[in-house]
């Protein structure tokens, strides 16, 4: 009997670095970069090889340059997205409070504004994928399917 193939997918990470007044960090995307002019937070594509801690703690240092101690990255929520052109990817989603430096836009041809947002009250102009993680993330949601033909709870 022949099995079928295995699924596999892009997996993203993402932080939401939190500030005291419950903003998170938002980033512009610009360029020739997929959702250019769209906010999203810091992340990007996990790296072959690469831990899911790792691989978020290095997207943050290359795009805002701070650096978060492996003890205060914390796990938050899970997005098992479809992209527009029928692509899976999952996103891996954590948090901070704490981080040493001030973030700044490092990599301008990727980015050219950072936005301190309401989680409650995602930006019009969010990628749509971070406006469903983030109405996940503040009702405590652990997961969420977005971009699904049906059943997905975004």
């Amino acid at each position: 009997m022949t099995q079928p193939p295995r699924h596999r997918l892009v997996v993203d990470v993402m932080v939401l670095m939190v500030r005291d007044d419950g903003r998170v960090l938002l980033l512009r995307r610009a360029g020739s970069v997929y959702a250019s002019g769209l906010l999203c937070p810091p992340g990007g594509h996990l790296e072959k090889g690469e831990p899911v801690t790792a691989g978020a703690l290095r997207e943050v240092a290359e795009e805002v340059g701070v650096t978060i101690a492996p003890s205060d990255l914390e796990f938050c929520h899970v997005i098992h997205h479809r992209s527009p052109e029928g692509e899976g990817r999952m996103g891996i989603v954590f948090t901070t409070q704490r981080w040493t430096g001030q973030p700044s836009v490092r990599e301008p041809e990727k980015c050219s504004q950072l936005v301190w947002a309401d989680p409650a009250r995602p930006p019009s102009d969010c990628v749509p994928y971070t406006a469903a993680v983030l109405r996940r993330f503040c009702t405590g949601a652990l997961l969420s399917e977005h971009g699904w033909p049906t059943g997905g709870a975004a």
